[in-house]
């Protein structure tokens, strides 16, 4: 104001303020939503709102509402004095949860006066709007307006905003003896918009003059931006190759900022605008032609985020209160019944045309950045064009059109093909991120090359002139001879320097600067032609800006192009900006899942986590207990999306690896016997009648195509697989809220998760009928998965190594690092459960020259489990593929485990018959008392089955480390050389003690290499040491002579016939050669001092085993007989492997002779069997 109370129109800062309220109206809105949400769900409401007790309390202040004070009469009565008890108990609680719903409310109050003061003030200035050339400022109008209109409408549909105002001044006023200063304008002010647009009409009343003037600006712009998909084909709208002479020319508009911005901005605009001020509706063609149009493509328009207002029903009822408005009426249903029915195929139109455009801006752009300068401009069009589509579609698909008499096709609501538009809006932005610095470099030389010297041509020569002629007329009349001062009067003071320093900045830019990755900061820049606007447009101004519309479009052009400099990630965020979804998490769920239905959108579903990375853009800072509770669901949303992405991948990935499976399984062995037989009966009846089997088809057919369009459920596995693989692959990391997600890893995670149960499930084991997948078919599968998984790095850049590496070193363990079971416990369990308690019921046998175990005495057909098909060396080999050393390492501990019981259960025996042992032992070249104390033994059958148990354990172990070391042999030659070479010339000597031999001994047993001592056998019979080594010396003396004086006790079991095809006893018996010299090894390598011991004990024990033996040549008893040669022959055995006996050894201690004719009797025996 002036010293004489006028008011000075350039010193009432209206773009200061506009900026400040446009802020400080988003942040109010995000707090009123906020409590509308919380009131309207009984989980985050607070609690006593919804307590029985407070009922009537609620009630009753409510009722009385604003009237809600202690010191009023009717507060002594009985029954609302026991109301309002309750109300006093939990003032202090009431307070504390209320005090930010309340103070929102003041705060709304406090935005609603600045509101008003601001528009007065406008009024007074008598400002002109027009949206072409003072953009920022009509835009900012009518941004005001709105905003302030949305948040008077919320502010109405929160149902308890009665009882919070009540509760917490009815509370404060008890606390403090006192309502709040507040509370009556407060009060006051809910009463005056229970029916807020009425109250909206009377406050826009005196407003409406400067509000029709902004609204009647938009007529040069928005029926050109709501054209049809067809105008827009045949303009070939966002086309860079439409003119390819001109693709190089830099994109021009007289309206730069109009061009990009939103429709359904301008359509709130207008029809919150002639809603207020409908008296421009009976006045203005252009206002009821803006109007029309507004209503007829929207039958739904946005408050705030997902709060929508029905429009048509909305003005009906304001409308229909005003006389002489009943054209207006039938006007508004004509259009909500068009609305209806046209709206929709009117934009689904639109998005079909918005996909194919922004398509060809995607390839063209990414081929050719550079375009990215001159066409900008087409970029945000294209962008802001989009986001309109997408944010109508979902704000008419959640909320259902009213029912009217024509009825809307639901197809138009629901666009499977919407992710391909999202896509595409977000390789849009993810080109402006990573080209930010070509579109630096060129508008930096465009602002300094072009825009400076044109604005400065502009202001000396375009708007000089008419106030120069004026100022030298009035001059030269007051005074001729004053001709020097025109210049400094040529433009108002204000003006001038804010324009020379517009010149001036954009002349101090260079390339270099963009070169040194210096930042940039316009923002000053355009806030002073913000405040140019609102200087050139009130009345009495002394420069005009709607004379002067070639400053306007030039200012608005170069006010685009620092945005471009500095500000491409608010310009993405103004035109494409899409945590609108963030609010409506069903449809985005519902798009997505429609997207992974459909196999030509599955590249296009990663478009969905990355608009998480938008959410965080609603937030505000007036409102910050909302940002972690946005951020939450940002994340959870982006996590799920990637998630469910990278489970549809894992999928189809199943199918493909199991019809690979199948296919593979085609070419086992065992299915060629089918056609083996069918070619054999062929053959047999070619010459008969009969007619012929068919022959089934050939493992390779399904490859065979008469047509290359025919199409393949694999055809269309692979097809989903590459589109959606292209979407993992699209970015390798996604920032949300200050979080880092990397679709691949969520992929790598799902395809180690399917590898691993996909290996276990493939054992196919089954604990009751002990039926288990043979190792070579679970390897031929597992090899076809493997085979299938790496193929996935051709569509995807994964380390499908790592993830190999991941499962299967975990499958070589008992248990992954879920505490599942894996192939390696499954196996061991079986061989160990199933196969060997199975040989000790004497149906099973080991072979050792087939070097497998067999059935024996029963028809391989009858039994759950063919033996022979499983501990074969080559299946073995397979299994040692399948669990490697590690595996395998354990599964000879587990062995080692069994083996070290037997031997516990050993020591038992013996300490019950040792002091008959110890005389056996000391007596044994006396005959008749060794008879005596023998007869005296207890338990021999059992000391001998549990050794032959022992036996065929380790005669299992051999096996499985043959198998391991044709493995390792075969993978790793060169280091199993090495290895074969240190075990060899490891000398034994006194320097290198047993603890050095034993590393070196498990050093080759983990290489599948046959030790003298086994490693692993030591480490488990150690735990058994007491703390008296002699004693243990002893015992372990004692079980060997146990274990010799028994031996004769064998050939009185007929199964202990030896069967000279096997090469082994039909029970089993020839194992107690592994078992007695493997025992004895570890047993006197703990016990005793090495070698030199190991030898001494045996040599007692083949004495003694000898001497034993040979007293079966004197038996008469035929019972004693049938199985004497068969035993005979274990002595021999046992010599032949032990590394620590000769057979001069032998010849010493049992005749050969004898030998010699046992062999003779048992294959003689054999040849009549």
């Amino acid at each position: 104001m002036s010293r004489t109370g006028q008011l000075i129109p350039s010193q009432q800062k209206l773009a200061e303020k506009l900026t400040v309220l446009n802020d400080r109206a988003m942040g109010m809105l995000t707090r009123i939503y906020n409590i509308k949400k919380a009131c309207g769900d009984v989980k985050s409401k607070p609690a006593f709102l919804s307590d029985k007790n407070l009922e009537g309390a609620i009630k009753f202040i409510v009722r009385k509402f604003p009237h809600v004070d202690s010191k009023n009469n009717y507060w002594t009565m009985p029954f609302v004095q026991s109301q309002l008890q309750q109300v006093n108990n939990i003032k202090g609680e009431i307070m504390k949860q209320l005090s930010l719903y309340y103070f929102t409310f003041v705060d709304v109050m406090d935005f609603k006066d600045h509101v008003s003061e601001l528009l007065t003030t406008m009024d007074a200035c008598n400002v002109h709007f027009d949206i072409t050339t003072n953009y920022d400022l009509t835009k900012g109008y009518l941004d005001l307006i709105i905003s302030y209109v949305s948040l008077m409408l919320l502010l109405a549909r929160i149902d308890d905003r009665k009882a919070v105002l009540g509760l917490y001044n009815y509370a404060h006023d008890l606390t403090h003896g006192k309502v709040d200063q507040n509370f009556a304008r407060l009060g006051q002010m809910i009463l005056d918009y229970e029916q807020p647009l009425k109250k909206l009409q009377e406050e826009f009343t005196p407003h409406s003059k400067l509000v029709a003037c902004a609204l009647l600006s938009l007529h040069q712009v928005y029926p050109r931006r709501n054209l049809p998909a067809e105008q827009w084909r045949q303009a070939q709208m966002l086309s860079l190759v439409s003119a390819p002479g001109q693709m190089l020319n830099p994109a021009q508009s007289e309206t730069m900022p109009c061009e990009y911005l939103s429709v359904e901005t301008m359509e709130k605009w207008i029809i919150f605008g002639f809603l207020l001020c409908h008296g421009q509706l009976t006045q203005s063609d252009s206002a009821v032609q803006l109007w029309r149009l507004a209503l007829s493509g929207n039958y739904v328009i946005t408050l705030f985020r997902d709060e929508v207002l029905y429009i048509h029903k909305t003005v009906e009822g304001v409308f229909e209160g005003i006389k002489g408005y009943g054209k207006r009426v039938t006007e508004t249903k004509e259009c909500a019944n068009y609305a209806v029915v046209n709206a929709g195929p009117f934009h689904r139109e639109r998005r079909a045309f918005l996909r194919t455009a922004l398509k060809e801006l995607v390839m063209i752009l990414a081929d050719q950045p550079g375009l990215l300068g001159p066409k900008a401009l087409f970029v945000f069009m294209g962008l802001s064009f989009a986001r309109d589509e997408v944010l109508w579609l979902l704000r008419h698909s959640e909320n259902p059109a009213p029912k009217l008499n024509k009825r809307p096709n639901p197809v138009d609501y629901e666009d499977r093909q919407l992710p391909e538009l999202l896509y595409y809006m977000e390789e849009l932005r993810g080109l402006l991120r990573k080209y930010n610095q070509v579109m630096q470099r060129y508008y930096v030389q465009y602002l300094n090359g072009f825009d400076s010297i044109v604005l400065n041509n502009l202001v000396q020569n375009g708007l000089h002139q008419p106030r120069l002629r004026a100022r030298e007329s009035f001059n030269s009349k007051r005074n001729p001879t004053c001709q020097e001062d025109w210049n400094l009067s040529v433009c108002p003071e204000d003006e001038s320097i804010i324009m020379s320093s517009f010149v001036n900045t954009m002349n101090g830019l260079s390339v270099k600067q963009v070169e040194e990755g210096e930042i940039f900061d316009f923002r000053g820049m355009r806030l002073d032609w913000f405040r140019l606007q609102a200087y050139t447009s009130v009345s009495r101004a002394q420069l005009v800006l709607r004379e002067n519309p070639d400053l306007a479009r030039l200012m608005n052009t170069i006010t685009f192009h620092t945005y471009m400099v500095d500000s491409l990630d608010e310009m993405a965020k103004e035109t494409s900006d899409l945590s609108t979804f963030c609010f409506y998490g069903r449809l985005f769920e519902q798009y997505f899942q429609w997207c992974l239905e459909t196999p030509s959108q599955m590249r296009y579903s990663i478009s969905f986590p990355l608009i998480c990375s938008h959410f965080m853009n609603c937030t505000h800072e007036i409102c910050p207990e909302e940002r972690h509770h946005i951020g939450d669901r940002s994340l959870s949303q982006a996590n799920f999306f990637l998630d469910e992405m990278a489970k549809e991948a894992k999928n189809i990935i199943t199918s493909i690896c199991d019809e690979q499976c199948k296919l593979g399984d085609q070419l086992l062995p065992k299915n060629a016997a089918k056609t083996i037989s069918i070619a054999i009966e062929r053959k047999r009846n070619q010459n008969k009648a009969k007619k012929l089997p068919q022959e089934p088809d050939k493992p390779g057919r399904e490859s065979m195509r008469r047509s290359r369009t025919d199409v393949t459920s694999m055809d269309k596995l692979y097809l989903m697989l590459t589109e959606l693989c292209s979407a993992i692959n699209y970015t390798p990391s996604i920032q949300v809220w200050e979080h880092t997600f990397a679709p691949r890893e969520y992929l790598t995670q799902h395809l180690e998760s399917r590898f691993t149960k996909a290996l276990v499930g493939m054992v196919m084991y089954n604990p009751d009928s002990g039926e288990i997948a043979k190792p070579s078919e679970l390897l031929n599968s597992v090899e076809a998965y493997m085979g299938v998984l790496q193929t996935i790095e051709n569509y995807v850049h994964l380390d499908i190594t790592r993830v190999f590496n991941n499962v299967l070193l975990q499958q070589t363990q008992p248990q992954d690092s879920h505490g599942d079971k894996t192939i390696t416990a499954l196996y061991t369990n079986w061989y160990l459960e199933v196969l060997l308690r199975r040989v000790s019921t004497g149906q099973i046998m080991f072979s050792p020259n087939r070097h497998a175990f067999v059935n024996v005495g029963v028809d391989p057909n009858q039994v759950a489990v063919n033996a022979e098909e499983f501990p074969d060396i080559s299946e073995l080999r397979s299994l040692a593929e399948l669990l490697g050393p590690y595996g395998m390492k354990f599964l000879n501990e587990s062995l080692m485990w069994h083996i070290s019981s037997q031997v516990a259960e050993l020591k038992k025996l013996v300490t019950q018959n040792k002091v008959v042992l110890t005389t056996l032992r000391t007596h044994f070249d006396k005959p008749a008392l060794m008879a005596e104390h023998f007869n005296r033994l207890r338990d021999v059958d059992n000391v001998l089955k549990r050794v032959t148990i022992v036996g065929v354990i380790l005669s299992f172990k051999t096996l499985a480390q043959d198998a391991l070391n044709d493995v390792l042999k075969k993978r790793i030659p060169f280091l199993m050389s090495s290895i074969i070479d240190f075990q060899k010339h490891f000398p034994e000597t006194p320097e290198n003690n047993m603890v050095r031999v034993e590393i070196v001994n498990e050093m080759a047993s983990a290489a599948g290499l046959p030790c003298d001592v086994d490693p692993a056998l030591c480490a488990a019979l150690r735990v058994q040491k007491s703390e008296n080594p002699d004693e243990d010396y002893k015992i372990a003396c004692l079980l060997m002579v146990f274990i010799a004086v028994s031996l004769p006790m064998l050939s009185l079991d007929s199964q202990s016939s030896f069967r000279a095809d096997l090469e082994g006893h039909t029970n089993n018996i020839h194992c107690l050669a592994k078992a007695v010299n493997s025992i004895a090894a570890a047993m006197f390598t703990i016990y005793g001092k090495g070698r030199v011991t190991i030898e001494e004990r045996l040599k007692e024990f083949l004495a003694l085993a000898s001497s034993s033996l040979l007293k079966l040549g004197q038996e008469t008893d035929k019972l004693a007989l049938r199985s004497r040669e068969s035993v005979y022959l274990l002595l021999d055995q046992i010599v032949r492997e032990s590394p620590f006996l000769t057979m001069d050894l032998l010849e010493s201690c049992f005749p050969y002779a004898l030998l010699r004719n046992s062999y003779h009797a048992v294959l003689r025996h054999d040849n009549r069997m």
